[in-house]
């Protein structure tokens, strides 16, 4: 099979291995801590830890594509503020 139109590079399977990586840990932690009941965050809404963890991957993609569209490259400071804005969701949304 030749995949190279796909445009398979070191950082494109690192973004998609990341992803991986977020979805194992988080199944792990449900794992060893089941439920993880809803809580209601600074925008009123009840989310559970899957739905933090979708908030937060849907955000961070929007602000790459923002970081990318501005700034072009290198993404060193896009992805500082995604790890922030990833916290942050995990911590009042």
């Amino acid at each position: 099979m030749n995949l190279s139109w796909m445009a398979w590079t070191w950082p494109t399977a690192a973004f998609f291995l990341s992803i991986l990586f977020a979805l194992i840990c988080m199944m792990i932690w449900e794992w060893k801590s089941p439920g993880g009941g809803p809580r209601r965050g600074i925008l009123g809404l009840d989310t559970t830890r899957g739905d933090r963890l979708f908030i937060s991957i849907l955000g961070s993609a929007f602000i790459m594509l923002g970081w990318l569209g501005i700034f072009s490259t290198p993404l060193w400071g896009g992805a500082a503020i995604c790890i922030l804005f990833g916290i942050s969701v995990f911590r009042w949304v």
